[in-house]
């Protein structure tokens, strides 16, 4: 049974986003814009305030009372657990729900954020889930589903799972698959390449039918500007030496641009962190108070603008009075429109496409795009970290377009590039400054826009934009992730660490079990331990001498010591134990699933009693000598992924294990802890 086909449900959640948010955020602007025709202007405001309260509260209630883990875009948390770290109910049937309904409120709510960053954590969800099986704490479980019972079956499909969320959130596929490939997985196999390949061109094939459905009319106001779609394949791509040179300018500053926008981020986070941990109410009332000054931003910023009269040989109607469209009428008279409502009276979707639309060099004003510009910058970042799912790729892509609009109308004496084509090159520097990601960007824009001429200066503009970044702080994924404590390991080692070997970090004291072991041991060890792996040693009169049989498993111990296995004697039991277990018995456990501790029922005279290990030990650990070098033994544990490293002796006559290097071992503030003479480069 191919699992990949199974993700297909997150092309449905992606039409199912697209829609409800349609027809919420349309049904809310549709009913201003009414009360603005008929000059009731101070409930115009009453109507688009209250709406955007109603909505965000909801939305902040179902993250703060139901799934807390729901909050943000979710990239990071995703990213984690695919380098190793199983956080608490990250991939939660609770959060798969909140993230889903809590992103449609959030982003129908008016706030500067997206729907596509939490998607990629959505579609995690959704391959997790099935992954299980289903969940039994819901009564959703499906026998038809193939059981993904060990670690890596599940990383694959999580992996898989994030590729159809970006799939699924940009129309994509080939950018999903990269970006599974270059931000999202620490470890990358040949046959995953296929397997993400295969599962977002499942994606693009539900949508693409769904998209048809909806072009009839029968998903209400969907298709007036629904599912992100840029095309600016319309505008003529020449360009010469004061084009390039006006690229180059334009990457530079967004790179710098993206990384003052890291260090806000992470300094507004670090903020919000300590609101939220006061409980549910502080939450709910942050997100409140955000959603009432994006509102009075929007609502209030375009009486700024000047009204401008319509285009003469415009395609589309002016004003528009409908949800979406370049020329918003707002306060103006007929024959005129409100530049700064065409963006900030929009969706984010609409918004972009506004700023994207070529062939329309003066449509909006200088100072229209420097007060939009300001303004969603500063809103993107006050408004990432509250308690409601938030993707930051729509509020930088916003930012960064309408940033490249501005330096095209600058430049406009001396480029012959279209205005809406720099609008595409500035989302592109921001993304490249803030996520510092190349290909997959470089390809999802591509993907979006429709336009593979501008193929060479998105990539110049995300090569200058990451490098310059690159020399201030981190992507804004790996700031999250720091912030947020996860153990996460790089991908090369730190240079420190060639200056130690396994054995100089290896935390004590060791906790291991003969192979015939006394339950009471094991039963004290677990307790007074929280190791996840033991290394198993033979002794006389199973072995000549002391040998390293292998590591065996915490939960595999829990589940051998719940079926009583047991003999008073100290013997060999060999495979018979096996036998008195099912297929699945020792396969990884779905979130909640797990035998812990406190379901053992061990009587006294059983403690006295035996157990062999043997049979569910790993006979063939992973092991390094003890005088590897630290760095050698770092790139090791990533690359294969593993959780558990034996370190042996050198020489002979010793105990056969030394220790365990665990992921904690290789974390910097374990190591610097141990030898804070050691300086860390940054």
């Amino acid at each position: 049974m191919n699992y990949s086909s199974k993700i297909g449900g997150t092309g449905l959640v992606g039409i199912f986003n697209n829609i409800a948010v349609e027809n919420i955020a349309g049904f809310k602007l549709l009913w201003t814009t009414k009360l603005m025709l008929q000059q009731s202007y101070y409930k115009a405001f009453a109507a688009y305030a209250g709406c955007n309260l109603a909505l965000a509260a909801a939305a902040a209630s179902l993250c703060a009372f139901i799934a807390p883990a729901a909050a943000g875009s979710g990239i990071p948390e995703v990213k984690a657990y695919l380098n190793g770290v199983d956080a608490y109910s990250i991939l939660a049937p609770s959060t798969l729900f909140v993230k889903i309904f809590g992103s449609i409120l959030g982003v129908s709510a008016g706030f500067v954020v997206g729907k596509e960053g939490p998607m990629v954590h959505t579609g995690a969800c959704i391959a997790s889930l099935i992954g299980q099986g289903g969940s039994r704490k819901y009564h959703l479980t499906w026998r038809g589903l193939r059981y993904f019972k060990n670690d890596r079956d599940r990383r694959d499909l999580i992996t898989c799972g994030a590729a159809a969320g970006v799939a699924a959130a940009f129309r994509a596929p080939v950018g999903g698959v990269l970006f599974a490939l270059e931000e999202a997985a620490s470890w990358w196999r040949s046959a995953l390449l296929w397997r993400t390949f295969f599962t977002t061109a499942v994606v693009a094939i539900v949508l693409r039918a769904f998209i048809q459905i909806c072009s009839t009319g029968t998903c209400g106001l969907f298709g007036e500007g629904g599912l992100i779609m840029y095309d600016v394949s319309a505008a003529k791509v020449t360009y010469t030496a004061p084009d390039i040179l006006a690229v180059i300018l334009l990457g530079t500053i967004g790179g710098v641009l993206g990384s003052l926008y890291n260090y806000f981020v992470d300094k507004v986070l670090r903020v919000y962190s300590i609101i939220n941990e006061k409980g549910p109410a502080f939450k709910i009332f942050l997100v409140i108070t955000i959603s009432l000054l994006t509102s009075i931003c929007a609502y209030g910023l375009p009486w700024l603008a000047t009204c401008i009269p319509c285009p003469t040989d415009a395609s589309v109607s002016c004003p528009n009075i409908d949800v979406s469209g370049n020329y918003k009428s707002f306060q103006c008279p007929p024959g005129h429109y409100n530049d700064l409502a065409s963006l900030f009276l929009n969706t984010n979707d609409d918004a972009i496409r506004n700023l994207f639309s070529t062939s329309t060099i003066k449509e909006f004003h200088i100072s229209s795009l420097f007060i939009f510009f300001g303004t969603v910058y500063f809103l993107g970042i006050i408004t990432y970290g509250i308690a409601i799912p938030s993707g930051l790729f729509i509020p930088v892509i916003l930012a960064g377009s309408c940033y490249g609009r501005l330096v095209g109308r600058l430049f406009a004496p001396i480029t012959k590039l279209d205005v809406g084509l720099f609008a595409l090159l500035g989302a592109a520097s921001f993304l490249g400054g803030t996520m510092r990601m190349t290909v997959s960007l470089c390809v999802i824009l591509l993907e979006l826009t429709n336009d593979l001429l501008l193929l060479p200066l998105v990539m110049l503009v995300l090569l200058i934009s990451k490098t310059v970044a690159d020399m201030f702080n981190k992507g804004v994924y790996d700031q999250i992730v720091k912030l947020k404590g996860l153990p996460y390991m790089e991908a090369h080692a730190e240079p420190y660490m060639k200056h130690l070997v396994a054995r100089d970090v290896v935390s004590g004291p060791l906790v291991s079990f003969s192979g015939v072991e006394k339950v009471g041991n094991i039963l004290i060890a677990l307790k007074v331990t929280g190791h996840n792996g033991f290394p198993v040693i033979d002794e006389p009169p199973f072995a000549e001498a002391p040998e390293l049989c292998g590591l065996v498993l915490r939960s595999h111990l829990l589940v051998l010591l719940k079926k009583k296995i047991f003999s008073r004697e100290r013997v060999l039991a060999g495979d018979q134990i096996l036998r008195k277990f099912g297929a699945f018995d020792f396969a990884k456990a779905g979130s909640g699933k797990e035998i812990k501790i406190e379901d053992l029922d061990i009587e006294e005279d059983e403690m006295e009693m035996y157990v062999d290990l043997h049979p569910i030990t790993n006979a063939s650990p992973y092991t390094v000598v003890e005088t590897m070098s630290l760095a050698k033994a770092a790139v090791l544990f990533r690359q294969l992924g593993l959780r558990h490293m034996c370190v042996v002796p050198k020489s002979q006559g010793r105990p056969p294990v030394v220790g365990i290097l665990t992921r904690h071992d290789f974390m910097p503030e374990h190591i610097l802890g141990l030898y804070p003479h050691i300086k860390r480069r940054k």
